[in-house]
């Protein structure tokens, strides 16, 4: 952790402390440097650089003692003097990174070291603590329906098979719909011309409205390091994807852990897209599948598990900050610890997030298997991808070469890293760049799916339209309004989509364009076109950053995926594109600026049994670039036409 005196003295003298600088081993080429660090992979064992210790357990919580509370009052002392030099050092000389304003600077401080705390700290008080985001002001109004149902016998396949043979049929599960403002306007006007309860002229302004819109149904898993949060936390991110896609969306409250090891959280997240597929007859090519952090790798697993099992997949998936390898083996959880909100696990803690996930007995048998590090997993036939990072986050190496990895499958990728910000930046509003995300996710869903899925969505039949109904339209019903509160919805009363003007809710950014990822030339700022440099200056410097670690523990057993038979032929683009206005937290207007640019190699902790091709795939990577096409969303002004990172 980089203290407010040093960052201050940084900045006095000029050192340089963004980012942390891993020293730089002197070799030949930098591609033998790569490939010496992959050896490891050849040999099926963990690579040195893992940071998670499968042999190691869990410690039990400590009871509280009264002496906690003078700990506490010293951890609180300590963060608030902690606090004060930030806010002073980012009044006088900046924040830590150039686009922070005092927002970030006062929660990146708060979270910093948080993990150095959790002796003290009970599972049930940070939940306590955390689920205060459920109550914390939406920015617009939108209808939430909870929703509790019973897990059926499915007779799940393949790898759930035995667990869901233990199903009785009495289980319940907990989820909730989102709908946003307008959304929920034409839909009850649409129920209830479907009713004769509107004025024919009226029915055929509905019908006319109604045409050109595909119902597509958004299945969303929160995130939480599997042990916090719900679907009511997440309504800050649930309503605005409903809002931008335009579409229904269930957020499904899977289990917990530790209460629920692996593979529960797994089986409720299958389950959850079953019942839309069978239950509700919803289409698959009408379902998106969407999560972060956590949520994002069940999102992975999910489609994993139906690609394995042969069940009908989504038409896409909006995955944002994964996080793609327990194993915890890449550089940017050193380099960006001193910026990212996600503090460290301490090793063995009762609190760590992958013992309660796995266990002392899942950690040895499933910590490398793809359901529950999907990095390690091979992802031909999967569906298009968007995938969202932070440049500050302590993922963000992982997810760049998830991204490489699925591309190398065949799997249309849309990779985006956004500058400056954290891990799942998209919960804080207050972030130009968080408007910017979900823009990029209408995008995808308008632009990009339509073009890559097999077949469009579909008509939802008389029983699906039913059952969406009877559940949506109830009593349980409640309006999210923009100062968080909530209240029971009298049906009849909402006004629907014929008393009003739609366009009032309309997002004024609708027509926005996102950048091209095909384009092949830049402009600089004459305005001039210029060719994509094939290794862009400032590549091997941004790559050199990531090490490994030289820690050698031994290898679980690891289960196989089908390995992969498609070929694909890395190019390394690398463009910056006409940017579109951004407000910084700071009062300084700057530019954010959308380029194609080559992303961090990380490390990956995977073995030969789950890709084919390990070593050649990072070598090649190493060698030619990555095989996707990473779009870097800037705060900053383009200076520099090549794009420098």
């Amino acid at each position: 952790m980089v203290s407010p005196i040093r960052w201050a003295v940084s900045k006095i003298y000029g050192s340089e402390t963004d980012p942390p600088v891993v020293a730089e081993v002197e070799r030949a080429s930098y591609a033998e440097q790569i490939v010496s660090r992959l050896r490891h992979f050849e040999n099926q064992v963990l690579p040195p650089s893992a940071r998670v210790d499968p042999t190691l357990s869990q410690r039990v919580a400590p009871p509280f003692r009264l002496s906690n509370l003078l700990v506490w009052g010293v951890a609180i002392a300590k963060k608030s003097t902690e606090l004060a030099g930030e806010v002073f050092v980012h009044q006088v000389w900046g924040p830590r990174k150039p686009s922070w304003g005092i927002e970030m600077t006062v929660i990146t401080t708060i979270m910093r070291g948080a993990g150095k705390y959790s002796e003290i700290a009970s599972l049930g008080m940070l939940r306590g603590i955390l689920n205060v985001l459920g109550y914390v002001p939406i920015p617009s109004n939108a209808m939430v329906t909870p929703v509790t149902f019973r897990v059926p016998k499915r007779k799940l396949r393949g790898f759930l098979a035995e667990c869901s043979s233990a199903e009785d049929g009495t289980r319940e599960l907990a989820g909730e719909w989102v709908v946003g403002r307008h959304l929920w306007r034409r839909l009850q006007a649409e129920w209830r011309a479907s009713r004769g309860e509107i004025r024919k002229n009226s029915v055929a302004s509905i019908k006319s409205h109604s045409m050109d819109h595909k119902d597509r149904v958004i299945l969303y898993i929160h995130g939480g390091a599997y042990f916090m949060f719900s679907a009511a936390t997440h309504r800050i991110m649930t309503i605005q994807l409903s809002k931008h896609l335009n579409a229904r969306l269930f957020a499904i409250d899977y289990r917990l852990a530790p209460e629920t090891r692996f593979p529960g959280q797994l089986i409720d997240v299958v389950s959850a897209y079953m019942r839309l597929l069978e239950d509700l007859h919803i289409p698959p090519e009408n379902i998106i599948v969407a999560g972060d952090s956590a949520g994002g790798a069940l999102t992975l697993a999910l489609l994993l598990y139906l690609r394995d099992n042969k069940y009908p997949l989504p038409s896409g998936a909006i995955v944002m900050s994964p996080w793609a390898d327990l194993t915890m083996s890449c550089d940017s959880w050193d380099s960006n610890e001193a910026y990212d909100i996600i503090p460290r696990p301490t090793p063995g803690d009762h609190l760590h997030p992958i013992l309660c996930y796995l266990g002392d007995e899942g950690i040895e048998k499933y910590l490398t298997h793809p359901y529950v590090s999907p990095l390690f997993g091979d992802f031909t036939g999967i569906p298009p991808l968007l995938i969202q990072c932070g440049d500050s986050e302590v993922l963000r190496d992982e997810i760049t070469l998830l991204a490489h990895k699925a591309t190398r499958a065949g799997v249309k990728v849309r990779h985006e890293i956004y500058e400056d910000c954290v891990h799942v930046f998209q919960t804080f509003p207050f972030l130009e760049a968080s408007r910017r995300a979900f823009l990029s996710c209408r995008d995808f869903v308008k632009r990009v799916l339509p073009a890559q899925q097999r077949r469009s969505p579909q008509s939802l039949d008389d029983v699906a339209i039913a059952g969406l109904e009877a559940e949506m339209d109830n009593e349980k019903t409640r309006t999210v309004a923009a100062d968080g509160q909530e209240e029971v919805s009298q049906n009849k009363d909402l006004p629907s989509l014929v008393d009003d003007d739609p366009a009032e809710d309309e997002d004024e950014d609708d027509n926005v364009s996102i950048a091209s990822s095909s384009s092949a030339t830049l402009h600089d700022d004459t305005g001039e076109r210029s060719p994509i440099p094939k290794h862009p200056a400032g590549t091997e410097r941004y790559l050199s950053r990531l090490s490994l670690r030289t820690t050698h523990l031994t290898s679980p057993s690891t289960p196989t995926t089908p390995t992969s038979t498609t070929t694909f032929i890395p190019r390394n683009h690398y463009r910056r594109a006409s940017g579109t206005g951004f407000t910084p937290l700071s009062a300084t207007a700057l530019t954010m600026s959308p380029c194609l640019a080559p992303a961090p190699k990380p490390i990956v902790r995977t073995r030969a049994t789950s890709h084919p091709d390990i070593h050649s795939l990072c070598a090649d990577w190493a060698e030619r670039g990555p095989a996707n096409e990473t779009t870097l969303y800037s705060p900053h002004a383009v200076s520099n036409s090549r794009g420098n990172v």
